[in-house]
């Protein structure tokens, strides 16, 4: 196995732990809501006048599904929709107390987990950050440029 083989499998390998040893606690703590809803209260909660079109592009998914998704989370008493009195066209939406408590939940569950991780992060230098940042934004551009390259668009249907 070659080393780019071994870094793509160790990327694999390290984002599957994080995300199984993270997936139970998130799954107890915030029982009812998928992930992907989580994660959009998240968005919502951190970005003023969010709308379906802002929503998409972070998410990789169409305004359809993104559509679906608020639709849902506007049920479910955690988002409400809102225009604003200039603009009348666009719909726009914001946590509602419900979905604040959400939101600060799912927060403070990053934090822990940033807490129990925080011993390797110490004995990274600025330089290892440095390397590591630098490739994960080339290897971004990469990826961004071959979806440019096929065509797809992401934040329409």
């Amino acid at each position: 196995m070659n080393k780019e083989e071994q870094v793509m499998m160790r990327f694999r390998d390290l984002y599957n732990k994080m995300v199984w040893l993270n997936k139970l606690k998130m799954e107890d703590s915030l029982k009812g809501y998928k992930p992907s809803e989580v994660h959009c209260i998240e968005y919502i909660g951190g970005n003023v006048d969010s709308n379906v079109t802002k929503l998409a592009e972070p998410f990789y998914m169409t305004r359809g599904a993104i559509s679906k998704m608020t639709k849902k989370l506007i049920k479910k008493g955690v988002i409400e929709s809102y225009q604003k009195p200039d603009n009348k066209k666009e719909i726009y939406f914001r946590l509602t107390e419900q979905g604040q408590e959400i939101y600060k939940v799912h927060e403070e569950l990053h934090k822990e987990f940033q807490e129990r991780d925080k011993a390797v992060f110490e004995q990274v230098t600025e330089e290892q950050f440095d390397s590591m940042l630098s490739f994960v934004e080339k290897y971004n551009r990469h990826l961004d440029a071959e979806i440019k390259k096929q065509g797809i668009e992401i934040k329409s249907e």
